[in-house]
């Protein structure tokens, strides 16, 4: 019991000088020791390392779960060391209402069969998302969460010692530098010559004692100095180690970044897939339903890259027809200038991108202009004809938006 109320009362006696020590430096009363440029850089860099990864972290985890409420529950769930449990994926679900809606509406009729169809494709989405996910989450969002939970709690908690070992340091120097002030003041005093005619020359017995009694603090103090001063240079040197980990710690989540690329890069690329297979399936069947009418989307089916040009965006397009395929055989050699638009069946169309021509059967196009568009009989149904003013050619479907 003694024991621990001696260690009380010395823990007690530590936190009171460390707190005066900060204090008096808060008022620039007391000196402060600097650490070196580069160590100062080493803890900048860690704190924007540590930041960003906060940052990155979070709205990764929102791309992954838009909802507030569900990314609560997980959290929850690996606080608490248990499992998450399986979620629908909004894809999955509108599958499932499209399901049950073209069952109690008819399943043999076009609207239910095209129901149907859709449902299986937005099951096939929800799956890739669900594996996007999943891969995600462990190959990213894992190796973030376990640097902010494991090396950076374990650098924040030496800086924290660091911090108290240099306050331990600066305070040692104040009172050595405070003990020396007062042995020279004493000596000084103790220096002047006694009348030895007086009968108590008490006032020179007084100085030299305290003269001697400085000394000894002075020695003493000098040697809690250097003892704070090993442990300062130590624990530099341990926080050191770890703020050059972190070079280590960039390279790691650039090999995460690298795998969450390419883990987005097939989903999406899966997603391309399905609703390009859907958008065939709804051309053909609508093709049947509606004769006559445009077999196409209104929105492209893959937008160019911003990054690329025109023309190559337009010759990587996945599933693009080349240009010797866009007739059948004989009308290849039709001459688009004496073509006239059918009667009826003509519309107007937006242009998304800009678009230059392969070849002189095609027409420029430039983003918002506004062409007048129709389909010829066996014409395939990724193109259409263009026309603006005198102007006419080949187009891409991909590059409009049907308005009338």
């Amino acid at each position: 019991m003694d024991f621990n109320m001696k260690k009380l009362a010395s823990d007690a006696g530590i936190f009171f000088t460390r707190a005066v020590q900060f204090t008096e430096e808060k008022f620039g009363q007391a000196e402060k020791t600097e650490l070196d440029a580069q160590f100062e850089n080493l803890l900048a860099r860690a704190d924007s390392t540590k930041n960003w990864t906060e940052k990155i972290l979070r709205q990764t985890e929102v791309l992954l779960q838009p909802n507030p409420s569900a990314r609560v529950e997980e959290f929850l769930y690996e606080k608490l060391d248990r499992k998450v449990p399986s979620r629908v994926t909004n894809g999955e679900l509108l599958a499932q209402y499209m399901a049950e809606a073209a069952s109690e509406l008819g399943p043999t009729t076009p609207y239910g069969k095209t129901l149907i169809k859709v449902a299986e494709a937005e099951k096939r989405l929800g799956a890739a998302e669900r594996d996007f996910i999943h891969t995600a989450s462990i190959n990213f969002l894992t190796p973030l969460r376990t640097f902010l939970e494991g090396d950076w709690k374990t650098i924040s908690k030496e800086r924290r010692l660091l911090h108290n070992r240099r306050l331990d340091l600066d305070a040692c120097k104040a009172r050595l530098k405070k003990a020396k002030a007062a042995e020279a003041k004493a000596t000084c005093e103790g220096d002047t010559v006694p009348d030895f005619q007086e009968t108590r020359p008490r006032n020179y017995i007084l100085s030299a004692s305290a003269s001697a009694l400085w000394n000894d603090e002075v020695d003493k103090a000098e040697q809690e100095l250097r003892v704070a001063q090993t442990e300062f240079d130590r624990q530099a040197e341990v926080t050191r180690l770890l703020l050059e980990g972190i070079s280590s710690t960039h390279v790691n989540h650039l090999r995460c970044l690298h795998e969450f690329v390419e883990s987005q890069t097939t989903y999406y690329a899966q997603c391309y897939r399905h609703m390009l297979d859907l958008q065939k399936q709804l051309g053909s069947s609508q093709g049947a339903i509606f004769p006559g009418t445009f077999v196409g989307t209104t929105e492209p089916a893959s937008p160019p890259l911003s990054s690329t040009s025109p023309t190559t965006a337009a010759a990587t397009m996945p599933g693009g027809p080349s240009v010797a395929s866009l007739a059948p055989p004989g009308e290849a050699a039709l001459c688009l200038e004496e073509v006239a638009p059918p009667a009826s069946g003509t519309r107007k169309a937006r242009v998304l991108y800009d678009y230059e021509a392969a070849d002189s059967s095609e027409l420029a196009l430039l983003a918002d202009e506004l062409i007048t568009v129709y389909s010829l009989p066996g014409m395939d149904p990724d193109w259409l004809i263009g026309e603006r003013g005198n102007k006419k050619g080949k187009v891409p479907v991909t590059y409009l938006e049907l308005l009338s």
